[in-house]
């Protein structure tokens, strides 16, 4: 596929998938429709880059669909001097759009295939990439003005709300009862608040499972 076919499926997701479905941050759409998503893909799925689909990369991960990522983004209506981090960076197409909408961003993977295809991706964009484990979050960056969590999770851990700046934000996808929900939430005082706006597909991330209650 020829880098043309890649501009006009990338017009079409702005327009079909971004536009009709609440993503009108102006900056948002602007980033999303600028970053080349094919290249955050294994070459053997380019063509499903800019399907309104999760698309699989392997090892059990997916890239979540564009609509998920935008919404989550407009939700947290970024002023531009954040300093952001990506839980579950993946092949680090999500930390490259964040990174046309925040001051500094450190992506986060654990799947080491997936980091050395994002370290690829990412080269020049500014993005600082880290190894280990998503559960823990990367305190050694913390406080952080905005976390995205990039893929749906059943709960929080205590380690990553910490990492939270007072005042700062967090989006993420929350699965509950089975039901998919994006959700944004804000740091105050200590205690996180989040609130669900849309349900939507997010790719389940490893080792945010929550925990269950002891059964004699």
């Amino acid at each position: 596929m020829t880098e043309h076919v890649f501009d006009q499926m990338r017009r079409a997701m702005v327009a079909s998938q971004l536009r009709t479905t609440g993503v009108n941050d102006p900056r948002v759409v602007a980033a999303m429709a600028e970053v080349p998503r094919e290249r955050f893909v294994p070459a053997e799925r380019c063509a499903l880059a800019y399907a309104d689909a999760l698309v699989p990369l392997g090892h059990g991960r997916s890239l979540n669909p564009p609509m998920a990522l935008g919404r989550m983004l407009t939700e947290a209506r970024l002023s531009g001097n954040e300093r952001a981090l990506v839980i579950g960076a993946a092949t680090g197409y999500s930390a490259a759009v964040l990174a046309c909408l925040a001051a500094r961003v450190v992506a986060l993977e654990q799947q080491s295939d997936l980091a050395a295809l994002a370290r690829r991706a990412l080269d020049g964009s500014g993005v600082e990439l880290v190894e280990g484990p998503l559960h823990a979050g990367w305190p050694a960056g913390a406080p952080y003005d905005f976390i995205l969590i990039d893929g749906a999770v059943e709960h929080v851990p205590q380690a990553i709300v910490d990492q939270v700046a007072d005042g700062g934000q967090i989006s993420l996808a929350l699965i509950e009862d089975g039901v998919t929900r994006l959700c944004v939430g804000r740091m105050i005082g200590g205690a996180l608040g989040t609130t669900a706006f849309a349900d939507a597909a997010a790719a389940v991330l490893p080792g945010f499972q929550k925990p269950r209650g002891f059964i004699f």
